[in-house]
């Protein structure tokens, strides 16, 4: 038996951030995100966002990537988001995602981080906290790609 655990901080956002996910039904999303994650047998802890972006904390079994994992929560969202009448003009993710490992003891740090995201982004925009995300972790940016899509 071995014993493991990841805790991941996932930020993801809408195809050139378009303001696409609505306050009236973004639990609804929510609640479709947690059920991708329960049959990946993931725990969540919190989800949250803005009509732009999304924000989960997770921890992964052993048996899943990180990568493995946001794939198939961006894939199988959108296909349910594009065929779902709330998300009228949801055109899919943006490309690229961020995913900052964290231990336990941050998990409370990280749920209340989600949970004040409207708050959050009356003082800063999607683009400075992200930016501020991927720097404070040491990952360089490419400015060539840095929230491009095609």
């Amino acid at each position: 038996m071995s014993y493991t655990t990841s805790y991941y901080h996932i930020v993801f956002r809408t195809f050139r951030s378009e303001m696409t996910i609505s306050a009236e039904y973004e639990r609804e999303l929510y609640a479709y995100i947690y059920g991708i994650a329960k049959n990946l047998h993931c725990q969540t802890y919190r989800i949250g966002g803005m009509p732009d972006h999304i924000h989960l904390f997770v921890s992964l079994p052993s048996t899943l990537s990180l990568a493995s994992f946001v794939q198939r929560v961006k894939t199988d969202s959108s296909k349910w988001m594009k065929a779902n009448a709330h998300f009228p003009n949801f055109r899919g993710w943006g490309h690229e995602y961020a995913g900052f490992s964290y231990n336990l003891h941050d998990k409370d740090k990280i749920v209340n981080y989600i949970i004040r995201q409207k708050e959050h982004h009356q003082r800063f925009s999607f683009a400075e906290e992200y930016r501020a995300f991927i720097e404070s972790n040491g990952i360089p940016i490419d400015k060539r790609y840095f929230l491009q899509d095609k």
